[in-house]
């Protein structure tokens, strides 16, 4: 049986920024049920409380976080980089580890989002584009 690496927060863990979660039912509920899935919140893994200040990615995006050319900041200005980056490093152990090859995120996340994060404005705007995590894991070949 394959295990799938999955964002705490959509398995009701409450881990999100604001302490709350996203569960989701339906499949998820019934492979959490059978042990495929192995949660993980790589922003709590990465040294960050619950609740915690929302953050953005700053600068450009995920693979400039990951190349040291862009930040991710807290909407009180704090640069919070460095435990996204233990973050990410923690899901991709994880998944070496564990010997994972598929991961389910959450959208929008700064650490997670597969197709889309906010644009470091704290206005609420979507742009194109990975969080660092999901970065991190899509160039381990995690998919």
């Amino acid at each position: 049986m394959e295990r799938i690496l999955v964002s705490a927060c959509l398995l009701g863990h409450e881990v999100r920024y604001d302490g709350g979660h996203c569960a989701q039912g339906g499949l998820l509920a019934r492979w959490q049920a059978e042990g495929r899935l192995v949660p993980l919140c790589p922003e709590v893994a990465g040294g960050l409380g619950v609740p915690r200040p929302p953050a953005e990615i700053e600068g450009g995006d995920a693979r400039a976080v990951l190349a040291g050319r862009a930040r991710v900041r807290r909407i009180d200005g704090v640069d919070v980089t460095a435990a996204y980056l233990r973050g990410a490093d923690a899901a991709a152990a994880l998944c070496r580890r564990e010997g994972i090859g598929v991961a389910i995120l959450k959208e929008g996340s700064p650490a997670c989002g597969v197709r889309r994060v906010r644009d470091g404005s704290f206005q609420g705007r979507r742009v194109a584009g990975r969080g660092v995590v999901a970065e991190r894991l899509a160039r381990d070949g995690i998919r």
